[in-house]
Order: structure tokens, then sequence, then C-alpha cells
């Protein structure tokens, strides 16, 4: 089954995802240079904080905190820098730590070092810089798993709809190397099943074919800032946690059919990114 992350910073929204069988709750601190290149884009700038991770971490029994960090970087006038955050987010409790927009080969040793086993690491790649080095990073001893950024991947690589790297092969390619390391690793988000631009569905079937083992359950599987009443987002976390459930059990019985998927998932692709409305 594909470990599913869900981003909150509200404890009271943890324990109802964890009760609904997410498996990790993701502190989203980043916030360094995202504004700039995500301008005008709908997506999630959370700006979580260190004691976010603490009540996270105190309100989940089961779950494990994710925490994705900042880039790389020295202290700012404002904020301090990578060594100083990265022990603050260790104490705080984090289980897994995660490094974002990296393109260099050395940004990565600096994240592994100042980690230093504390804490479980997580790659998130989401820069062509980083694709094209991706084989001597994979070199480094004391990754514990990689996530593919579709989002910034796809914007780095100037492409409309960020399903295309799925469809082109981009994906598969990096999964094939991860796979040949022995690295556990996952891509993109997902919305509920049988919605999203792309239906989920196509999208769950890849992470099976491709060997995927965690996915990001977007903003819209149950967006909080629209629902207000506690029930109804538990009721909407475990019927979609259900929903993709039962769907990854047909994955599991029918991996025949993950062929026919694919090229449907690369037909519709095409349509979407020709502004096609499916």
């Amino acid at each position: 089954m594909l470990k599913l992350m869900y981003i909150t910073n509200r404890p009271e929204i943890a324990q109802i995802a964890e009760s609904a069988g997410v498996d990790r709750i993701f502190v989203d601190m980043e916030f360094i240079g995202k504004d700039e290149r995500q301008k005008g884009m709908d997506t999630v700038k959370s700006h979580h904080t260190v004691q976010d991770v603490i009540n996270v971490k105190q309100s989940v029994e089961r779950a494990e905190v994710l925490v994705r960090i900042n880039p790389i970087h020295d202290e700012l006038p404002d904020y301090f820098s990578s060594k100083d955050e990265i022990n603050a987010v260790v104490a705080a409790g984090a289980d897994i730590i995660m490094l974002p927009f990296f393109k260099t080969v050395d940004e990565v040793k600096t994240f592994l070092r100042l980690v230093n086993g504390r804490a479980k690491t997580m790659l998130l790649l989401e820069t062509p810089e980083a694709v094209e080095a991706v084989d001597e990073i994979l070199k480094l001893p004391g990754i514990d798993e990689i996530h593919i950024g579709l989002n910034d991947l796809s914007i780095g690589y100037g492409r409309k709809f960020m399903f295309e790297l799925l469809a082109d092969g981009t994906v598969e390619q990096l999964c094939f190397k991860f796979r040949k390391k022995g690295i556990p690793f996952g891509f993109g988000g997902i919305a509920s099943v049988g919605k999203g631009i792309l239906p989920s569905d196509y999208i769950i079937k890849e992470h099976y074919r491709l060997g995927s083992s965690c996915v990001i359950l977007s903003r819209s599987f149950c967006d909080v800032t629209k629902l207000h009443h506690i029930g109804i987002i538990n009721a909407t976390f475990i019927r979609g946690v259900r929903k993709i459930r039962d769907l990854e059990r047909e994955c599991e019985k029918h991996s025949s059919y993950f062929f026919e998927n694919e090229k449907e998932l690369v037909r519709l692709v095409d349509l979407i990114s020709k502004g096609v409305d499916l």
C-alpha cells in the first residue's frame, strides 16, 4: 500500500487524517524562494513553523511526522541557517526531514551531514539540475527516500501541465534509477479517486506500475480552508482514504491492466496539455 501524506499544521486535522489511515503528517516549513518561483500559481504555500512540528508531533500516535525544511541556506536577517533549522526540527520530533529544491550534489551532501542520521532523510527532486546530477547524488550514503516534485520540476522544464512528465517517460526513467539503488520513492500528489484535472485513478495505477511507495494527498483531497465542520472533514478523510485503498487492492490483483492505463494516461495528458477539457 502507498504511504499517504497530508500537509497540515493543525493538530485536530492531523488526528483526523491519522485515524482515517493517513501514514504521514506533512509539516511544510519551506518558504525561501517559493513565492517567486511559483508566482501567480494556485499552489500551497504553508510556511509552517518549528512550533507546528512540536504541536503535530504531540497530537499523533502512529503517523510519522514529515517536515519539509527550506533549501540549503546561510543565516538570514530574520531566519536561522539550515544547520540551526535542521537542529530545531530534529529537537521538535521530526521523523522524516525533506530537502526541497536542491540543484547540486554538494547541497545534498550538506543536508545529509547536518541531519547526521538523527531522522530519516527524504530528497524532494524538483529541479532539472538535480535530474542532471541524479546519478552522482544517488551515490551518496544516507538517502532514505526520494520524492519527485512534479509541480516545480514541470515549471523548470517549461511544461504546461505537470503530469506531462509522467506521460513522457521522465518520471519512469528516474524511478528506474531509484529502484536500481533500492531507495524507496514517490512522486506528485493525488486528489480523491475519480477527481482532479487528470483523474487520480490513472495516477495511482502508475504509482503501482512504477513501484512507488508514497504519494501526497493534494489540497483538493480535503480542502480544510473550505470545510469548516469537523464531522464533514472526518467523513471526507475516511471516505477518501477508503476509496484509495480499494483501488490499490484492485491494482494488486489486476496488474496486467497497467499497460492500458499507461496508454490512456498518455492520451489524456496530451489532451489536457492542449487545453482540451475532459
